[in-house]
């Protein structure tokens, strides 16, 4: 293949990715980082055992967004092992956490996912299911199974991921825990990469314009 037939073939490949959106699901921090740009992380330590309603903005380093407790009980609680890293719990035990309103930018979304208990320490559960939902509609569930407080999934999309919802089974007495919630935006593509593409936009202009003189 030539070097003007590669150049194009970059350039179609990357507008039918951006047609046609794709999810994908990383379960390692490391992982999931390698394939994002910028993150802003919340951390969550500003929480206490304490109630907070919701719906409640939120900010991930440079990033906001909302947060969402229920559907029964509308108010999330810190929790925490040893009073120093603190997490986001919900106030009911078969209620969900959502995490919606990401800026235009994100196109990754993840944290830490596992299980609390009534006084808001860790609890060994079964499974925790986390959703991915992006600008297409497009929904990528990963289900994370006996879950620890290190147990990591992390979502990217092609296009702009817009809600992230943790939810569990409706076993009694544990609820969802999250630590750690990461938004980032997309990783820069390296220059050769931007070099075939501009060279494939330019080879299509010009197959174009010789179109239109035929």
């Amino acid at each position: 293949m030539s070097l003007s037939h590669k150049a194009v073939a970059v350039a179609s490949l990357i507008f039918a990715t951006s047609a046609s959106a794709d999810i994908t699901a990383y379960t390692s921090q490391a992982s999931y980082l390698a394939a994002v740009g910028t993150s802003g992380v919340d951390t969550f330590d500003d929480l206490q055992i304490w109630n907070y309603p919701t719906p409640a903005p939120r900010q991930a380093g440079d990033f906001g967004y909302s947060v969402t407790a229920g559907p029964v009980v509308n108010e999330y609680w810190g929790a925490t092992d040893n009073g120093s890293d603190w997490w986001m719990s919900t106030g009911y035990s078969h209620d969900q956490l959502a995490y919606s309103g990401f800026g235009e930018g994100i196109v990754g979304a993840g944290g830490f996912f596992f299980g609390s208990w009534y006084n808001g320490t860790s609890l060994p559960i079964d499974a925790i299911r986390v959703t991915a939902t992006d600008s297409t509609g497009a929904t990528l569930t990963w289900t994370i199974e006996s879950p620890e407080v290190n147990s990591f999934v992390g979502f990217v999309s092609d296009t702009h991921l817009t809600s992230l919802t943790v939810w569990k089974d409706n076993i009694p007495d544990t609820f969802i825990t999250v630590n750690d919630l990461h938004l980032s935006v997309a990783a820069v593509p390296e220059p050769a990469t931007y070099g075939m593409l501009l060279g494939g936009l330019a080879l299509l202009g010009a197959a174009a314009r010789k179109r239109r003189r035929a």
